[in-house]
C-alpha cells in the first residue's frame, strides 16, 4: 500500500479544535468518514472547511433547516390545541350536549392537515432542488 504524501511544513495542519458529540451523531460521523476512507478528523476538517469555503450555502442549508424545526414545532403545537378542541367536541357529545362549534373543529383539523401537507410538499420539491 502506498503512503499518502505529507503536507509541506507551511501546509501543515497544527490547530486542533473540538466538538462534543452525542454517540449518534459521533456514529455517523464515523461511519461516514470510513465511506470515504478517511480518518475521523480527516473527514471532519474535510467537511467543516467544505462549508465554510461555499458560505452562502451553508447559510441557506442552516436556515433551511431553522425553517423545518419552526414549522415543525408550530404544528406540534397546532395540533396539540385542536386535540384539546376534540377532546371537548367528544365529551361534550358523549353527554348529550348540543355541540354547535363541532364544525368548526374539523374545520380546524381539516385545515391543519392542508397545512402539513404543504410544509411536506415544500420540503420534498426544495429537497429535489438542492439535493
Amino acid at each position: 500500500m502506498q503512503q499518502r504524501e505529507r503536507l509541506r511544513d507551511e501546509n501543515k495542519r497544527m490547530r486542533q479544535p473540538s466538538c462534543r458529540m452525542n454517540d449518534d451523531e459521533y456514529q455517523l460521523l464515523a461511519r461516514a468518514a470510513a465511506v470515504c476512507h478517511m480518518s475521523v478528523a480527516s473527514f471532519l476538517a474535510h467537511a467543516a472547511l467544505k462549508a465554510a469555503h461555499d458560505l452562502d450555502r451553508t447559510a441557506a442549508e442552516i436556515a433551511a433547516q431553522r425553517e423545518v424545526h419552526n414549522e415543525l414545532f408550530a404544528v406540534r403545537r397546532h395540533l396539540g390545541h385542536i386535540g384539546n378542541n376534540v377532546n371537548q367536541v367528544a365529551k361534550a357529545a358523549n353527554s348529550g350536549a348540543d355541540v354547535p362549534y363541532a364544525e368548526a373543529v374539523l374545520g380546524a383539523v381539516q385545515r391543519a392537515t392542508q397545512r402539513v401537507d404543504a410544509f411536506i410538499q415544500h420540503y420534498l420539491d426544495t429537497e429535489r432542488r438542492t439535493g
